[in-house]
């Protein structure tokens, strides 16, 4: 079992250090519970959930009979053993149809002499009974054990989840009934109401493993690598062979977090445990091995970013180490907003995706750099994985003093002050020149002398630009391609625009075949903010949606509402610098404070607050991360509340005094602040409220012009990718599997090694933020990414709220400290 940052932990909770010979055997390894005792698949899944029934189900846990109630019983009643899950066959008895299959009749199984015994055995006196180790175990009357269908002789006592609840039972514990009896004012708890829908962890809506699981496995990105004119056998069942062979290659597989999210309609929309788990990237070579496309995300049907999550059964069942108050709520140590930002599928900046080249901004052109190797694994140059994998290239690189000499360039027009790429694009804040949109699909194209361009057929077919006085930033509102002018598919087999499907309700929703929810709108455009104009909203999503005839890039305010369709009602958003889009919410800095601008409705945007001298002193840049946003101006970094964004506010006394904070990046519990001169300040922020310098990096004094840090991962570790001004890119190798054994946690504590550089023409002043991997919804609960099952999805606003607040969201916001042994918190 590993701790946050790392460490192994053992049964009491305690480091067990990496030195220690015997680290495997003292920590504590997260068996599931029913492995632990000695229990098999078929325990659990008999025969119809092994052998089916004869129907075709559309997914496999819709096939599934079994329930955890089945065995366990439910907090107001021991089990039935009358299966429940979502294929339990209903069943005639006396003329009386009941749903389930009872496990009791017929259902037989041969003990250690031959004999057959029923599976499940109901105790009737109290009793000893040998274990298949041959100890007494002592068995009261009403007590329920189940032999095993694998090893004769071999059986198992199954606790009562309402004994756990009830004071004086053999099973009672004062953690599981807090948890179970816990109201939904956050206060009462012990007794049972009349209606479970006052209580706040009820059956009905959240699955037991939702709790009860102890840790689980994501798929943060796999690369689909297709080769044209490559003879392969096939690699499934219908023999043969292919020309087009495609490898599956992993690249971020985890164990560290935990998300939740609805499960899917077939199990009734519960919560449940969610999991990254076809996280795609795709690339395709042709048979003069010219790559036509290269590390492109996909789409879903509907329009929703193809870093596909699922919900899904972890199978990773623990009687101790399973999940605490705090693992889903605010914690009364205020520890723990990256780890809900993580749990909510709100995204962390930790596994995002650069790819083979970083985009710079490099002041007088756009640079594609190219920063791994081209064949898997796409080991970073200068890491420890491509020592290990590409040996003779390491040392070649090495050698050659760790240059990056292979990139790409366009001419500004006239400059390059920001980018930020999605797709096959690069939106570029061009200063004098406005927006401009560079397409980059040829970027490993051979084939192509010029592969950044503006204008990829002739200059009548498209417009991939638009005038503005000065624009110094700009912002995709995502970096996932999500595309919401997509339409939606009904049950009769016509289609709706996303318009109309958006505005169904009730019975009439259930026509959408797909059961997803609709894309808010405020995703069809870019955002860039001028220093003279304010906010420009611009149709992007025309770039998304197919059509190569309509690509012609317009400010999109009505200008009879607003001045040169432009937003900046009496000058608050002159001398803008820089914006972060967080949920319907942008987050503008400008040269005399931060505004607050509500998107909901795109066209109508609406400043709902600002923050200015003398709180902040010319902010320059923020990052927003669940609760709180970081905000970089002259005095440093300082922290600001935005749980409620019409209510955004400095918190008091959550400052850092830095020289030259130039750019934020929060990376889970740390934040990356590019200090200028004084290299890159790293900052824990596991308590927002409380920020603190873990340690200022300048690599022996090569960094000291640094502009912005972006993070990202590359198989097993993590990289910062830093805008160095003069000096140009630079490489930082922050973790690695064979230099610190704390890299697997959720955040361990960066140990920063400069492993690359490369000279840009012109000075760099930003790199464009890597793919967002674990993104499934923003801030305000608008879905990003497809969920793999019907009907499953992130949580809406609402339903995040009452993670946070009491009464169903409607309430106080509250705080929780988890339970130490049977005591209790106050």
């Amino acid at each position: 079992m590993f701790s946050l940052k790392g460490n192994l932990l053992d049964a009491d909770d305690r480091v067990v250090s990496p030195e220690d010979p015997d680290k495997f055997k003292k920590a504590v390894h997260l068996n599931d519970i029913h492995l632990e005792k000695g229990m098999h698949c078929v325990d659990c899944h008999f025969r119809q959930d092994s052998h089916g029934n004869g129907n075709l189900y559309n997914e496999p846990r819709a096939a599934i009979e079994i329930g955890c109630i089945d065995c366990h019983g439910s907090i107001r009643e021991r089990a039935t053993l009358l299966t429940s899950g979502p294929a339990a066959p209903v069943t005639t008895s006396q003329g009386k149809a009941t749903l389930g299959r009872s496990l009791l009749r017929g259902f037989t199984v041969r003990d250690e002499t031959g004999a057959k015994v029923p599976v499940f055995q109901r105790i009737t006196r109290d009793r000893t009974k040998k274990d298949d180790h041959g100890k007494d175990i002592q068995l009261t009357n009403g007590d329920l054990i189940q032999n095993s269908l694998v090893v004769p002789g071999r059986w198992w006592r199954i606790v009562q989840t309402a004994d756990t609840i009830t004071p004086g039972t053999r099973d009672y514990s004062e953690k599981s009934r807090y948890a179970k009896t816990m109201r939904k004012d956050n206060q009462t708890w012990g007794n049972l109401p009349s209606d479970d829908k006052q209580l706040a962890h009820r059956d009905s809506n959240m699955t037991c493993f939702s709790c009860h699981s102890s840790w689980m496995t994501s798929c943060f990105g796999c690369h689909l690598s297709m080769q044209a004119n490559r003879k392969m056998p096939n690699r499934h069942n219908e023999g043969g062979d292919s020309r087009n062979f495609t490898q599956y290659n992993f690249q971020v597989l985890r164990d560290d977090v935990f998300m939740l999210g609805r499960d899917g309609t077939v199990t009734g929309n519960r919560i449940a445990p969610v999991r990254s788990s076809s996280a795609v990237l795709v690339s395709s070579q042709n048979q003069n091995r010219e790559w036509i496309y290269s590390q492109q995300q996909t789409v879903s049907a509907e329009g929703f970013a193809g870093q596909t999550f699922n919900t899904h059964v972890p199978h990773t069942v623990r009687a101790r180490e399973t999940k605490q108050c705090s693992d889903c709520h605010v914690s009364d140590k205020n520890d723990n907003n990256a780890w809900l930002a993580q749990v909510l599928l709100q995204g962390t900046n930790f596994v995002n995706f650069m790819g083979r080249y970083v985009y710079v901004a490099a002041s007088e052109e756009l640079e594609a750099v190219a920063a791994t190797e081209h064949t898997d694994p796409q080991a970073v140059y200068g890491s420890t994985l491509q020592k290990i994998a590409y040996p003779d290239d390491y040392r070649k690189f090495v050698e050659g003093g760790r240059e990056l000499k292979e990139s790409y360039e366009h001419k500004a027009n006239p400059r390059v002050l920001q980018v930020q790429l999605r797709g096959e694009y690069a939106y570029v804040a061009a200063g004098e020149g406005g927006l401009r949109v560079y397409d980059v699909a040829q970027i490993d194209q051979k084939g192509f002398s010029e592969r950044i361009t503006t204008a990829p057929v002739s200059k009548y077919g498209q417009k991939f630009y638009v005038k503005t006085k000065y624009a110094t930033a700009v912002a995709a509102p995502s970096t996932l391609a999500v595309d919401p002018a997509r339409w939606r598919l009904k049950a009769d087999g016509t289609m709706i625009d996303p318009g109309r499907a958006a505005k169904l309700t009730g019975k009439d929703r259930e026509q959408l075949v797909n059961e997803e929810q609709p894309i808010h709108p405020l995703y069809a455009y870019l955002y860039v903010v001028d220093k003279y104009e304010g906010l420009i909203l611009v149709n992007g999503a025309t770039l998304l949606d197919g059509d190569p005839l309509n690509n012609y890039l317009r400010r999109v305010l009505d200008p009879n509402k607003y001045a040169n369709a432009s937003f900046n009602p009496g000058g608050a958003l002159s001398d803008a610098n820089n914006i972060v889009i967080a949920g319907t919410h942008a987050y503008i800095t400008t040269d005399h404070g931060l505004v607050i601008v509500n998107l909901d409705d795109p066209l109508n945007p609406k400043i709902v607050q600002q923050i200015g001298e003398p709180a902040l002193k010319h902010p320059r840049s923020i990052a927003i991360q669940f609760r709180y946003g970081f905000v970089v101006d002259d005095e440093g970094l300082k922290v600001i509340d935005v749980t409620i964004p019409q209510q955004v506010h400095l918190v008091e006394g959550a400052q850092l005094a830095l020289s030259d904070a130039r750019d934020v990046y929060v990376a889970r519990t740390y934040a990356y602040v590019a200090n200028g001169k004084q290299g890159i300040a790293i900052v824990d922020v596991e308590q927002p409220e409380k920020p603190r310098l873990d340690q200022m990096f300048n690599g022996d004094g090569k960094l000291n012009d640094v502009r912005q840090v972006k993070i990202a991962m590359t198989n097993a570790s993590l990289f910062a990718y830093v805008a160095d001004g003069k000096n140009g890119l630079r490489i930082l190798q922050l973790t690695s599997p064979e230099t610190m054994p704390e890299y697997a946690g959720f955040s361990p504590r960066p140990q920063p090694v400069l492993i690359a550089t490369h000279k840009t023409k012109g000075e760099a002043l930003a790199i464009s933020k890597p793919l967002d991997r674990d993104r499934a919804v923003d801030e305000s609960g608008n879905q990003l990414s497809v969920f793999g099952r019907r009907g499953a999805r992130p949580f809406n606003l609402e339903e995040m709220m009452r993670l946070l607040r009491t009464n169903d969201g409607n309430g106080l916001f509250f705080q929780v400290s988890d339970l130490a042994g049977n005591t209790l918190p106050h």
